[in-house]
């Protein structure tokens, strides 16, 4: 099965990387919104399902698919979690997912569906222990500026060191800009190959991780609790 794309009502990508994950997807799943499904169609792609409270999708729309549309009305989550849960339910051999058009638009709306990365892996490691890419599934988010992604630390394969919880090495590429960002104010990472190390940095305080570069291919973490982190790419 190839990738699976969500596709939120955001910014719809106009740089090639997106728009490649967009064309060469398996199942693109579509939130409910305003012009989504005319802006596949110009580029010759059709919705696999369109999901959410449909209080955005046009008439027309609806009715062109129908057989494609899933209205759910609780707004406990917003349109991207519904559009998420429906694609793992539906679609659980899909194990690579990418999140497009959940930026631009409305800062709210791009702060909540970051958010939802976060809690996808915080699930993920209440359930199994094991955090999504260990389970070996892989979600980001990627817009025209950048690719977003939560983890979290993978257990020490020797006896428990004191104080780390696990490890992670980042494959970014010497130069590139990142930034890490938080939930848990108690989380510590020490860290290896970046330009400014963060070891004693509070990241739950999210201006702190920002706009970091890596100073090597690798960056190498060390949790002191399993508790997901996330990760923004320029």
């Amino acid at each position: 099965m190839k990738h699976g794309v969500i596709l939120c009502n955001g910014e719809f990508p106009k740089k090639e990387y997106p728009l490649y994950l967009l064309e060469t997807a398996g199942i693109i799943v579509c939130c409910d919104s305003a012009g989504n499904a005319g802006r596949l169609a110009r580029l010759g792609l059709e919705p696999t399902v369109i999901v959410g409270d449909m209080d955005s999708t046009p008439a027309a729309v609806r009715q062109k698919y129908a057989d494609r549309v899933v209205q759910v009305a609780e707004q406990d989550d917003n349109d991207l979690a519904k559009a998420f849960a429906l694609l793992r339910e539906r679609w659980p051999e899909v194990s690579e997912i990418h999140i497009l058009g959940a930026g631009g638009k409305n800062e709210a709306h791009m702060v909540g569906n970051l958010g939802w990365l976060m809690e996808w892996e915080r699930r993920s490691l209440e359930e199994s222990g094991m955090g999504l890419a260990a389970r070996g599934i892989s979600v980001d988010m990627v817009s025209d500026w950048s690719t977003a992604f939560a983890v979290s630390p993978e257990p020490p394969e020797t006896k428990r060191i004191p104080d780390i919880a696990g490890t992670l090495e980042l494959h970014v590429g010497e130069g590139r800009k990142v930034s890490f960002f938080a939930t848990e104010p108690q989380l510590r990472i020490h860290s290896e190959g970046l330009v400014w190390p963060l070891d004693g940095v509070d990241l739950s305080k999210w201006w702190t991780g920002t706009l970091n570069r890596a100073s090597a291919d690798v960056i190498s973490l060390e949790f002191n609790k399993t508790a997901p982190l996330l990760v923004i790419l320029d």
